[in-house]
């Protein structure tokens, strides 16, 4: 089983500003190297070989900075969402685009990551990889407990290991997770889209799953968090 990986890199970073006005927010410093480099090391040592990277803000300083991905023992890619549709087209508008570098068949399943969330003791488990793409779930989601600013989280998790739109306690969705290409079959190519109701479709079909996990997690939105990781 091949496993390919996306990392969500297109965003403004308005919360960010000033350090966004001339630095991609993923490429901003976290202990000694930019922040992304850290999902780029994890995936490589759990054995993903291939990375897509989608930008729109200030992208061409990620193909500057990053390369090929050679030196960690990776090919990444890059999907233009800046030069081929003028702005970032949202996170399921992002996955579609970039779909074709990541899957073959709509059973294929891929792991999404965001850019901007540092998580340095995450495993991109193969085993856990494995287990999803044997069953019929659209996807599996990783929650963290709430942070001060998001309190109220964004969905529960069941008995069953589904994830709930209404129950309690509810977590944070932490920005990682794997995805069945199916599930994007329906957004055009270069439309902004959302990925929450996608979500939500598949929490109504019983088809999304959830995992809690309690590892170190940080959502990097504003330079206090940013400057609090040292």
């Amino acid at each position: 089983m091949t496993l390919k990986a996306l990392i969500l890199a297109a965003g403004r970073g308005e919360r960010m500003r000033p350090l966004t006005d001339h630095t991609p927010k993923p490429l901003l410093p976290v202990r000694g190297k930019p922040l992304i480099e850290w999902h780029l090391e994890a995936l490589a040592r759990d054995g993903v070989r291939e990375v897509v990277i989608n930008t729109a803000w200030l992208e061409a300083q990620f193909p500057a900075a990053l390369g090929d991905g050679s030196r960690w023992g990776l090919a990444i890619r890059y999907s233009c969402e800046g030069r081929d549709h003028g702005g970032a087209l949202e996170t399921a508008g992002g996955i579609a685009k970039a779909l074709p570098w990541l899957a073959e068949r709509p059973d294929d399943v891929f792991w999404v990551v965001s850019g901007d969330v540092f998580t340095p003791g995450f495993v991109f488990d193969r085993a856990a990889a494995q287990r999803f793409a044997a069953g019929s779930a659209s996807a599996h989601l990783w929650l963290v407990p709430n942070a001060p600013h998001h309190p109220r989280g964004d969905f529960g998790i069941s008995a069953q290991g589904l994830a709930t739109a209404d129950g309690e306690p509810r977590y944070t969705w932490s920005s990682i997770g794997l995805y069945r290409a199916a599930m994007f079959s329906g957004v055009p190519v270069g439309q902004r889209m959302a990925l929450r109701p996608l979500l939500d479709a598949a929490i109504a079909e019983g088809r999304l799953q959830a995992e809690l996990y309690d590892g170190p997690w940080t959502d990097v939105g504003t330079p206090e968090r940013l400057a609090a990781l040292g």
